[in-house]
């Protein structure tokens, strides 16, 4: 038993271990039970099964394929074809609202609005803003093409062709969206660089001499 131990041992101190890791592994493969190494250690030869184990990730790449055929077999002939439709412009942002009736899903250039909108409790709270001062937040699917700008901006577009496609909905709705902004194109914008300045308005520092 002692000859046997020394020899591991020096078996083991023999051993040179390499640094170099695959890239991207797609099987790990280990045996079932430990009594294999064991058995080789005892001489006894033993052949075990050996267990493998692989794993899948879905890609987002096939989501966002899977998500804009949802939404063109929800909206036959394209954005232009709906009767529901707004428009919104903030800053350099469009963007183009489709309201269909649904469960409140939100679909911003065939991704989930969380996912585009980077999960901002902010930016999302901009284009939910409409729906829940009407109490339609769980009534109607939302279709977005938005385009230009930030992400900033194109929530802010967002919210108001949102509020311009409820519009569409009933008239009636005018009246509370009119109380709560929402029908208000916000016009502001950066203001242009001036000529001999460093910004809109900052100036260079003055030195009297």
């Amino acid at each position: 038993m002692t000859a046997s131990i020394l020899s591991l041992t020096s078996s083991l101190s023999s051993l040179s271990f390499s640094s170099n890791v695959a890239q991207k592994p797609t099987t790990v493969s280990f045996p079932r039970s430990r009594s294999a190494s064991v058995a080789n250690i005892c001489g006894t030869p033993s052949r075990m099964p050996w267990l493998v184990v692989s794993a899948t990730v879905a890609s987002p790449e096939v989501e966002t394929v899977n998500l804009k055929k949802h939404v063109k077999s929800r909206l036959p002939g394209g954005f232009a074809a709906q009767t529901i439709i707004g428009t919104g412009r903030r800053k350099c942002a469009i963007a183009r609202v489709v309201l269909q009736e649904g469960t409140g899903k939100v679909v911003i250039n065939y991704r989930d609005a969380k996912e585009y909108l980077q999960g901002n409790p902010l930016w999302l709270q901009y284009v939910k803003v409409p729906l829940v001062t009407l109490g339609y937040e769980s009534n109607y699917d939302v279709f977005v093409k938005a385009h230009g700008g930030g992400l900033s901006g194109q929530a802010q577009a967002i919210s108001l062709g949102i509020a311009r496609a409820l519009l569409k909905v009933s008239e009636d709705h005018r009246r509370p969206l009119r109380k709560e902004g929402l029908l208000t194109r916000d016009s502001r914008v950066v203001e242009r660089k001036k000529p001999g300045l460093k910004k809109a308005r900052k100036a260079p520092q003055f030195s009297k001499r």
